[in-house]
C-alpha cells in the first residue's frame, strides 16, 4: 500500500474503513488507526464536538455510535496529497440524518487524524444555491402579501403572538452570526442586545481600537467583506457592518434589549424568559436559549485593597471609550494583555502620562510577524492557492487540542529567532515575556485562558522608547491617596487607574440570570483542562462548554472571536434546527 499513489492510498483506506463501519465490525474499523490517533467529530457521528483519543477511545465511540448513525458512503474529493510521510485526503459522507465531510491523515497506511464534521441535515438543508427561494409569485393574486409585508408580519407576530424556537442572548459577533445560521435553516429566532444599535457592541469601545486578526480571518457567514476592505478593520467600520449585516439578513434583532430572568422548566421543555425591551417587560417562551454574551462573561474586578482611600478615579476596561478626558493626566494601567496594551497606547495618543503596571509576564508576538507565518493560510496568497476562508477553517479544526503544542512550539523557535532583537529590547525597557509555560505560544494561550498575550501593533515600540512606562516583577500592596503601593516600598502616583484585567466565564452571567445552582452545575465555559494556571484539569480535548451540549438541557453557549463565531455557529444551529424537526440526537459523551 505505502508504494500506491496518495490518492490511491486514500482511496483504498476509506473504502476499508467503509467495509468496516457498514458491517459493524468495530474491531476491523480500530485496527485501521495507528496506536497515537485522534479521531475529531463535529456532530455527524456523536452529535457533539468531541475529540478521541487513542485506539480504545475510538472503539468505544464506534461501539456506541454505529447501529444509530450508520455512517456509508465515504468518498475522495479532489486529489489526496502527501508531504514528509503523511497521506493527506478530504473526502465526503453520510450518515442516517445528515451529509458529512473530513479530512484524514495517513501515516504508514494508517490513519494518524480523522476529522468529520457536518454539512448538511439531511431533508433540512439550507435553501441556497439552486435551491434558493424564489422572492416572488408569478400570479396576479388580490391578496398577495409581498416579501416586505411578509417581513413585517414576522417582526410584528415573533415574540407576541408566535415564540421564538431560540432565544440568543447577546447581539453582538457571535449572536448575529448564529442568528444568520439560524434563519437560514428556518428556525424561528430573537437575538437580544441590550445595546441601542447593532454593532454598538464595538461602536462603544475605546477610539483607537483596531481588529488584530486580518480580514481573511474574519469574514461573516453568506457575506464576505469586500474585496477593498482593509486589512485590520476599524472598530467603527465593524459596528457598521455587522449594523448591516442584521437588516440584510433579516434577522429578528431586538435593541435595547436586557434579560432580567431566565428559568427552564424540565416537564414542559421550556424557558420562561423575562426581558426588558427598551422599558417594556415581555415574556418569552422559547425552547433553547444560547448565551453569545462574547468568549467571556462579566468583568473581572480584582481586589485593591486601599481602593477607598484613592483619591482618583478607578475602572474597568470595559467602561473606558477614550482617553480624551484624561488629557494631561498620569495613568496606570493594570494589565499588559491585549486590552492594556492598547488602552496604554489610545492615552499616550491623548496626551496622557502613562504606566503600565504588568502583573505576569505576557506573550507578545509582532504583528507582520504573525501575519507572515502565522496567517500562512488565511491570506491572499493563500486564496491564490484556491484555500479559501471556508477551506482554512476546515483546516484550522482538523487538529486536534493535543497536537497543538508541538506545532505551536515548533512556530514560535521561528518567531523568537526571526525577532530577537526586538524581544531584547522590549525587556531591556522592563517588560517581562514569556512564551507560555511550555513555549506553545499565543494561540495556546488563547484557548487555554483567553488572557496573557499581546499581537503588537504598535504599543512594543512606546514602551522600548520609554514613551510608555512599566511597572514590573512587584506586587500591587495597596492602593494609596495618591496612587499605587508596591510591595518594595515604591509607590506610582496616579490620577487614574484602569484595570485591564478581562473578564469572568460565561457561565457567571447565567448565574445573574438563571440560577448559581444551573450555573455551577454548567461549569465553567473555555479551556482545554491543560492543568496550567487558570486552565484547570481535567484535560478536556475541547473547549469547555463552547458550542456542544451542556449539563443544563436547552442551554447553549457560543462565542469566540469573528472566526471561531463564523466556524462554530453553524454547528450550534445545526444541533438546534435538528432538535426542533425532531431528528434523533444521542449525544456521545459527557457534556462539558
Amino acid at each position: 500500500m505505502l508504494d500506491m499513489a496518495p490518492s490511491k492510498q486514500a482511496a483504498t483506506w476509506l473504502s476499508s474503513l467503509s467495509c468496516a463501519v457498514e458491517a459493524g465490525d468495530v474491531e476491523a474499523a480500530t485496527n485501521l488507526f495507528v496506536e497515537d490517533c485522534y479521531w475529531r467529530d463535529l456532530l455527524t457521528v456523536t452529535w457533539n464536538i468531541k475529540t478521541m483519543e487513542g485506539r480504545a477511545a475510538i472503539h468505544d465511540m464506534l461501539e456506541a455510535t454505529l447501529a444509530t448513525t450508520k455512517p456509508t458512503a465515504w468518498q475522495l474529493s479532489g486529489e489526496a496529497s502527501a508531504d514528509e510521510g503523511i497521506v493527506e485526503a478530504w473526502f465526503t459522507f453520510e450518515t442516517s440524518s445528515a451529509w458529512g465531510q473530513g479530512i484524514v491523515r495517513l501515516q504508514d497506511g494508517r490513519c494518524r487524524t480523522l476529522f468529520t464534521a457536518m454539512s448538511d441535515l439531511k431533508g433540512f438543508e439550507e435553501r441556497s444555491g439552486p435551491a434558493r427561494p424564489l422572492g416572488v409569485r408569478h400570479k396576479a393574486d388580490p391578496d398577495r402579501e409581498t416579501w416586505a409585508e411578509a417581513r413585517a408580519r414576522e417582526t410584528r407576530d415573533l415574540g407576541a403572538i408566535e415564540q421564538p424556537y431560540c432565544l440568543v442572548i447577546g447581539g453582538g459577533q457571535g449572536g448575529i452570526m448564529l442568528g444568520a445560521r439560524l434563519r437560514q435553516l428556518g428556525v424561528p429566532a430573537i437575538i437580544i442586545e441590550k445595546n441601542a444599535q447593532a454593532g454598538d457592541s464595538w461602536r462603544n469601545r475605546y477610539r483607537s481600537l483596531v481588529l488584530h486578526d486580518p480580514v481573511w480571518y474574519d469574514h461573516l457567514p453568506y457575506i464576505p467583506f469586500p474585496e477593498n476592505w482593509p486589512v485590520f478593520t476599524p472598530k467603527d467600520k465593524m459596528g457598521d457592518w455587522l449594523e448591516m449585516y442584521t437588516r440584510v439578513m433579516e434577522l429578528n434583532y431586538w435593541t435595547s434589549t436586557k434579560c432580567l430572568s431566565a428559568s427552564y422548566d424540565e416537564a414542559e421543555k421550556v424557558w420562561t424568559v423575562e426581558v426588558d425591551r427598551a422599558g417594556e417587560r415581555i415574556t418569552l417562551k422559547p425552547k433553547h436559549i444560547v448565551f453569545a454574551t462574547g468568549a467571556y462573561g462579566p468583568p473581572r474586578q480584582i481586589d485593591l485593597p486601599g481602593a477607598e482611600a484613592f483619591q482618583g478615579e478607578i475602572l474597568h476596561s470595559s467602561q473606558y471609550s477614550s482617553g480624551e478626558k484624561f488629557r494631561g493626566r498620569r495613568v496606570a494601567v493594570i494589565g499588559a494583555a491585549s486590552s492594556g496594551h492598547d488602552v496604554a497606547v489610545d492615552l499616550w495618543e491623548s496626551g496622557a502620562e502613562v504606566t503600565m503596571v504588568q502583573r505576569s509576564p505576557t506573550t507578545v508576538v509582532k504583528s507582520d510577524t504573525l501575519m507572515e507565518v502565522g496567517f500562512e493560510i488565511f491570506s491572499e496568497d493563500a486564496l491564490a492557492r484556491g484555500i479559501t476562508t471556508e477551506k482554512a477553517d476546515m483546516i484550522v479544526a482538523s487538529t486536534p487540542f493535543a497536537l497543538l503544542p508541538q506545532s505551536q512550539r515548533a512556530l514560535y523557535e521561528v518567531i523568537k529567532a526571526r525577532d530577537a532583537a526586538f524581544y531584547d529590547r522590549l525587556r531591556g525597557a522592563g517588560f517581562a515575556i514569556d512564551f507560555g509555560h511550555d513555549e506553545t505560544g499565543l494561540l495556546m494561550k488563547a484557548y487555554r485562558t483567553g488572557s496573557g498575550y499581546y499581537i503588537d501593533v504598535g504599543a512594543s515600540d512606546l514602551i522600548i522608547d520609554g514613551e510608555i512606562g512599566v511597572r514590573s516583577g512587584v506586587e500591587i500592596k495597596s492602593l494609596t491617596p495618591t496612587g499605587i503601593l508596591f510591595d518594595d516600598g515604591t509607590e506610582l502616583v496616579a490620577d487614574v487607574i484602569i484595570s485591564c484585567t478581562g473578564y469572568q466565564s460565561m457561565n457567571e452571567t447565567v448565574a445573574a440570570i438563571v440560577s448559581r445552582e444551573v450555573a455551577d452545575k454548567v461549569g465553567p465555559c473555555w479551556g482545554i483542562g491543560s492543568g496550567t494556571r487558570g486552565d484547570p484539569g481535567p484535560w478536556q480535548g475541547e473547549l469547555r462548554n463552547m458550542w456542544k451540549p451542556t449539563a443544563q438541557e436547552a442551554l447553549w453557549f457560543h462565542g469566540g472571536n469573528l472566526a471561531l463565531s463564523r466556524f462554530y455557529s453553524k454547528y450550534v444551529a445545526l444541533q438546534i434546527k435538528a432538535r426542533m424537526e425532531g431528528v434523533a440526537t444521542p449525544v456521545y459523551g459527557a457534556p462539558g
